[in-house]
């Protein structure tokens, strides 16, 4: 398998004016346009958080669109993202919006 088809798993949360403006919509749209699975949800802090599962080259895609771009009304001030590891096999069936 070559480098950016290897699967991995990343969580981030997505600090900002983030809540109230369809930020998980998009990112589950985002999501599902780039063939990953996952999850995302609101958090009481006010931000968002979740976990993206999928090839390497797509989970960077996606990293750099949370980081940048979110929901047109969304204004993200920073993005952390933790816990990568490559995993064997994908741990959803879809990319889901909790809560």
């Amino acid at each position: 398998m070559a480098e950016g088809d290897t699967l991995i798993s990343v969580d981030y949360e997505i600090f900002g004016k983030v809540q109230g403006v369809f930020f998980r919509k998009y990112t589950q749209a985002e999501g599902k346009k780039l063939g990953l699975v996952g999850w995302v949800q609101n958090t009481d802090r006010g931000t968002v958080q979740g976990q993206l599962q999928g090839p390497t080259s797509k989970v960077r895609h996606m990293q750099e669109w949370l980081e940048t771009r979110g929901s047109p009304k969304s204004h993200i001030d920073r993005a952390n993202f933790s816990n990568e590891k490559v995993i064997l096999k994908l741990d959803f069936p879809d990319f889901q919006i909790l809560k």
